[in-house]
């Protein structure tokens, strides 16, 4: 067995998969245009750079956002940047939208960040590390506003992690 480094990062287990189901979409969109287009006998080296484009652009827009979580840091990669925030300094936690939030996080430093909280309910080992964060957060007394937020946040994914043993143990 194994023993895992504790400073490792901690990264978003379904994100490969996500990427993996980006790449397949904008392949498979590829190749059925430039097979269309080459049946229908308009296939030309222009039509077939657009065709690529737009397969690229597909992948751009499918491709998720890459989490990874450390001590005292969370950073989220997007498909041009980093954004990384200091979680045991952070100043404000904000939650925007109804059917579609996303949480943005903002520190001492100036870093701030965006990330949907669907990542943290489906990976614990981040949120464990951007909890762990937010308490050392609120003993310094940087966090002065959306540790609500985070507390409901806390709760709703408590309670799926606790529905998803039960279900697995068979008691539900």
């Amino acid at each position: 067995m194994t023993q895992m480094d504790p400073r490792a990062p901690t990264g978003d287990r379904h994100w490969r998969g996500s990427a993996r189901l980006a790449a397949t979409c904008a392949l498979v969109f590829c190749a059925l245009s430039l097979l269309v287009d080459w049946d229908a006998g308009s296939l030309t080296l222009l039509r077939a750079l657009l065709w690529l484009t737009l397969s690229a652009t597909l992948f751009a827009i499918l491709l998720p956002n890459r989490v990874t979580a450390g001590p005292g840091w969370l950073a989220v990669r997007t498909l041009w940047r980093r954004h990384m925030v200091r979680t045991d300094a952070l100043v404000a936690v904000r939650q925007y939208g109804c059917v579609s939030s996303h949480l943005a996080l903002c520190d001492t430093h100036g870093g701030r960040l965006e990330l949907d909280p669907r990542v943290l309910t489906a990976n614990p080992l981040i949120w464990h590390e951007l909890d762990t964060g937010v308490h050392r957060s609120v003993e310094r007394g940087t966090l002065r506003q959306g540790a609500d937020i985070l507390e409901q946040l806390g709760h709703r994914i408590d309670d799926e992690t606790t529905r998803a043993v039960l279900r697995a143990s068979g008691l539900s």
